[in-house]
């Protein structure tokens, strides 16, 4: 019995919360994957998953055995890479899930810097702004914009992005151009709105003066929670958006966009890398999180 085999075959179970899911992810039969786990429940004399028609879960002792396994596997990973003969770099697939506008500006037109740095890495890229659940996904980590909440994510920042409050010329002349945030209240001005698809919460304007934060919920006929129909909803000349000015800065030179109330700008929004707590970071994971704090940072 190959032992090493035998645990990554159980972590995958154990993160995937089905044997099914975890074959296919190994690439091998199911039943190969069932008959391992059987000879490793035989070779410790306990019983390690709890098995329904609908899930998979670990009993006390299999919660425990997953918590070394993961341990044990990064340390072997690790020592591969550092103490192989010829110095073995980091290999393997590596699964991320990066913020579409952030992967898109900065870290895709990239990658060939860092495949030529890993060679023996392989990446599975998904994009979107939804929450992974990183470790039920097999997810290696994130790239997300904004405060961290999660107390089960070990959080890296990499970068903060300045923000930018903009219209249209054809909203501005309509509506006014506000000066003073008392302008913006009293000229009853438009706002395309943002809200989580999460919790359905309405994110207020934020502005940042004297030191202090001023949130706003401005009046507007539509709100949306996708960062395309956003900045769509913008151009339409449908009303004022806050967004990273990153991603309209050809725009704002091109006079599609206009900034206003510059003198109070929203805070940076901090960008940062996000990784389980109970996950011991391997050698490919880390090189990764260092090479996109490296491009961030640059770009930033």
């Amino acid at each position: 019995m190959d032992l090493f085999k035998a645990m990554r075959i159980f972590t995958r179970i154990v993160e995937l919360e089905s044997f099914t899911k975890a074959a296919d992810d190994l690439q091998m039969p199911a039943a190969t994957a069932t008959y391992t786990i059987k000879q490793l429940e035989a070779r410790l004399g306990v019983r390690l998953l709890q098995r329904t028609t609908r899930h998979v879960g670990t009993t006390l002792d299999g919660q425990a055995y997953y918590q070394r396994c993961v341990r044990i596997l990064a340390d072997v990973e690790e020592t591969e890479a550092g103490f192989g003969s010829s110095g073995v770099a980091p290999r393997g697939k590596l699964r991320v899930d990066l913020q579409g506008t952030l992967a898109r500006h900065y870290v895709l037109p990239r990658l060939q810097e860092f495949f030529a740095r890993y060679p023996d890495i392989e990446l599975e890229i998904g994009m979107g702004d939804r929450f992974v659940d990183l470790v039920r996904e097999g997810v290696d980590c994130v790239l997300r914009v904004g405060e961290l909440r999660d107390s089960s994510m070990v959080g890296r920042r990499v970068a903060t992005l300045a923000q930018a409050t903009i219209a249209t010329p054809a909203y501005l002349q309509r509506h006014g151009t506000p000066r003073t945030l008392d302008e913006l209240r009293t000229q009853r001005h438009q706002a395309v709105n943002y809200y989580s698809s999460a919790s359905g919460k309405m994110f207020p304007f934020e502005f940042l003066a004297d030191g202090q934060e001023h949130h706003l919920l401005l009046p507007g006929r539509v709100a949306v929670s996708n960062v395309d129909a956003y900045l769509a909803c913008c151009s339409n000349d449908l009303g004022l958006i806050q967004v990273p000015r990153y991603h309209i800065e050809p725009q704002l030179a091109s006079g599609h966009y206009r900034e206003v109330l510059a003198q109070w700008r929203p805070r940076p929004m901090p960008v940062s890398v996000l990784y389980p707590h109970q996950r011991q970071l391997s050698p490919r994971v880390r090189v990764f999180i260092d090479w996109l704090s490296d491009v961030m940072t640059a770009a930033a």
